[in-house]
């Protein structure tokens, strides 16, 4: 597949990964129009995370991060005053290569983007199951300080539960954008477990466990 163009929706603190759903509430006028404009084609939007407020590409646009996934609307609610509901259901992850130049009337950004290919081979199927396993042993511990079972759906595939921890677990959104740029789900995987295993160091220092230092 060659590149293509998507209409991007920049956000500072949100990240989409494949296969997991994300609720927008959408009431920028360049994102009315973009969503009304989608809507009379294939329902597809790029999402972006905005890179710091300071930081702006060659055209003085705010910078974005070059790695981004697209989502497909699956639900919408249209308001009376303009304003939308949806629910995006990530599609696929891209790399941008450059912005299309603005036309006249159209208010929301549109990029130039490749896919970038997530298929899981037989060998990575496997390492990924393994890797699953010590996942849910690193999670035990918040299920238990919550008292809840673990809510981890064993149907749910490997690829999957994955992406959607990476989206729906407490990261900074440049943690979850460090994730996303992963090189496929067993890496993905390992990266969520360090991260994890930093987050519950730091718990230990805050609450003063002498045992760490030893």
């Amino acid at each position: 597949m060659g590149d293509d163009t998507i209409p991007i929706f920049p956000l500072p603190s949100v990240v989409l990964f494949p296969n997991v759903f994300l609720p927008l509430h959408i009431f920028e006028t360049r994102y009315r129009q973009m969503i009304n404009d989608v809507l009379d084609g294939d329902r597809m939007i790029g999402m972006t995370l905005l890179k710091s407020a300071e930081e702006v590409d060659a055209s003085g646009r705010p910078a974005v991060y070059d790695v981004g996934c697209s989502g497909v609307i699956t639900h919408l609610e249209r308001l009376a005053d303009g304003r939308f509901n949806l629910v995006l259901r990530g599609v696929e992850k891209f790399r941008i290569h450059g912005e299309t130049e603005p036309v006249n009337g159209r208010l929301y950004r549109t990029a130039i983007i490749s896919p970038l290919d997530e298929t899981v081979n037989d060998a990575a199927r496997l390492a990924l199951a393994s890797e699953r396993r010590q996942l849910e042993l690193r999670l035990a511990p918040l299920f238990e300080r919550a008292r809840a079972d673990s809510f981890l759906p064993q149907a749910m595939p490997d690829t999957d539960l994955v992406n959607a921890l990476a989206q729906y677990l407490e990261f900074d959104p440049v943690e979850r954008q460090a994730l996303l740029e992963r090189d496929g789900p067993v890496a993905r995987c390992r990266a969520l477990m360090e991260l994890l295993d930093v987050k519950a160091l730091l718990d230990q220092m805050s609450a003063g466990d002498p045992g760490i230092l030893h």
